[in-house]
């Protein structure tokens, strides 16, 4: 197959280029090269999707991967691109209009399209963007569209500082701060399991929405097993009640001054998507050890004193833990 990956220079475009790839296909990234190479392999068309995409005219495609947030990108991707064989839209979890009911699949209740946002998305506009690109992709390429919609992605050169927190912390050992919410649930998928079953929907003309999770576990499991990867001998989870984190000033899931992955109040439904529509029709998991192996590989990589854009500095976790009662997981 000619897959043509819209974007492939960072994080999910990438990892879809190097599977495809892998896989045996020709592979095409249309991005402006600003941000990364792509995978060795791949031909790079230079292309600044706010100018168009007048370098592809006149291509075709037996499948094309679009992860854009712009309705206005993906509207005009569709115009030049739309006789591809196969569609791919990389959506996200956030579409959902509800966040607390646990259990929803795909076919959960979306929020209200927005089609006049211009430029980049804001946390505010992005669910509604997305679901508007979701409704152009599915108006313009019917059983031929596959949209995927992402939960937490987790794996190697993660941009967002989140997953990577806790097999980084938790690898230095000593008293390691959590919220006390063992029990909160949380899902995630690796990168390359999601790069791969995207590749794989392409090949078999997957069609229809999936939600592109894994299975639901929970925050405690989730720490402990990291911990039981990575963590010297003697490290302790200190668990400190949501109501002083709150009081604090500590974030909640990301951010700077956060303890990521910690769900705010009423964002229980978020992380704790049915996985199962998704399994059966070709996701694959891969073991956590891999995961948190190339998640910590990534971190140190990128320096582990860095600024962060989630997680707790060395001096406010100290600070935390010095001044707030915490009780041992």
């Amino acid at each position: 197959m000619r897959i043509l990956v819209l974007g492939g220079t960072v994080f999910v475009g990438h990892a879809v280029a190097a599977a495809a790839l892998e896989r045996g296909h020709g592979v095409v990234c249309a991005a402006r090269g600003a941000s990364g190479d792509v995978p060795e392999g791949a031909e790079l068309v230079v292309v600044d999707r706010a100018e168009g995409l007048g370098a592809l005219a006149g291509e075709r495609f037996d499948a094309v991967v679009d992860v854009a947030r712009s309705y206005q990108w993906v509207r005009e991707a569709l115009d030049a691109l739309g006789d591809a064989g196969h569609w791919t839209f990389v959506s996200t979890i956030n579409v959902y209009s509800d966040n607390k009911t646990t259990g929803q699949n795909a076919g959960g209740a979306l929020l209200a399209p927005i089609t006049d946002s211009a430029g980049t998305s804001t946390p505010e506009s992005y669910g509604g963007i997305k679901v508007a690109c979701e409704n152009a992709v599915r108006a313009a390429m019917g059983d031929r569209a596959f949209v995927v919609r992402p939960g937490l992605i987790t794996g190697p050169h993660d941009p967002t500082d989140r997953f990577g927190y806790w097999p980084l912390r938790l690898s230095r050992g000593g008293r390691v701060l959590a919220p006390d919410t063992p029990g909160a649930p949380i899902q995630h998928i690796d990168v390359r399991d999601l790069a791969t079953w995207i590749v794989t929907a392409a090949e078999r003309g997957l069609a229809g929405p999936f939600d592109g999770v894994g299975p639901v576990s929970t925050l405690g499991a989730l720490l402990a097993e990291i911990a039981s990867l990575v963590a010297p001998p003697g490290t302790e989870i200190a668990a400190v009640a949501p109501d002083a984190l709150d009081e604090a000033g500590v974030q909640r899931w990301s951010g700077p001054k956060s303890l990521p992955l910690w769900i705010p109040d009423d964002y229980e439904g978020l992380a704790s998507h049915d996985a199962a529509p998704s399994l059966a029709a070709g996701l694959r998991v891969r073991p956590l050890a891999d995961t948190v192996s190339a998640a910590l590989a990534t971190e140190r990589a990128l320096g582990a004193d860095r600024a962060r854009k989630a997680g707790l500095t060395a001096a406010e976790e100290a600070e935390l833990l010095g001044t707030l009662p915490s009780r041992p997981w």
